[in-house]
């Protein structure tokens, strides 16, 4: 269960981080769903994070954080271990380059694993953001789960004014992976 101080987003909405932590520094977006048991092979999400400079797009295909590309170049942004979510991504907020505008935290369905995979065997998916003592700041519950969707934009970390921001998204692509790359120019 969530601390009821925790900032509970929906679609669209951000909060300042600023605001809730006094100096915005190393956080962790922890992950987490369910899926639903069916025959077959389940399906395999897979959580990436992409680091995109002002023009909204990856500073580079290296700038893609995910199981095979454990950290971004500079070390900001990194896949961690542990048991509290289904996957974590800690960054380093103080350490980002300044040329970093904005931080995308995607989930996609991995089409190496099973075919058609989608969001519709996916139950109660979020995304959360707390601090380096464990506690949880903000939360977004996922409200739609579609069997179109095979990768869904769960939200980003992202500068505004100076200050960094969490904004809830939700945007799903039917397109997978690949559809998400483009989006963001990232060379599969």
């Amino acid at each position: 269960m969530a601390d009821p101080e925790v900032v509970r987003l929906r679609s669209g909405a951000n909060v300042a981080l600023s605001t809730l932590m006094p100096a915005p520094g190393g956080v962790v977006v922890g992950f987490s769903w369910q899926v639903v048991e069916a025959r077959g092979p389940a399906v395999q999400l897979v959580p990436s994070a992409i680091v995109c400079g002002p023009n909204g797009k990856a500073v580079s295909s290296e700038h893609l954080v995910f199981f095979n590309q454990l950290a971004s170049p500079d070390g900001t942004v990194q896949i961690i271990s542990d048991t509290a979510d289904e996957e974590q991504i800690e960054v380093d907020l103080r350490e980002v380059p300044a040329s970093v505008d904005k931080i995308v935290l995607m989930v996609y369905v991995d089409p190496d694993l099973r075919r058609p995979g989608t969001f519709a065997a996916v139950r109660h998916a979020f995304f959360r953001v707390y601090d380096r003592s464990g506690r949880e700041m903000v939360r977004y519950d996922i409200e739609e789960y579609s069997a179109e969707v095979n990768a869904m934009i769960f939200g980003e970390l992202y500068r505004h004014r100076g200050e960094w921001k969490v904004r809830a998204i939700g945007q799903g692509y039917s397109t997978g992976l690949m559809g998400v790359g483009e989006t963001f120019g990232v060379s599969l």
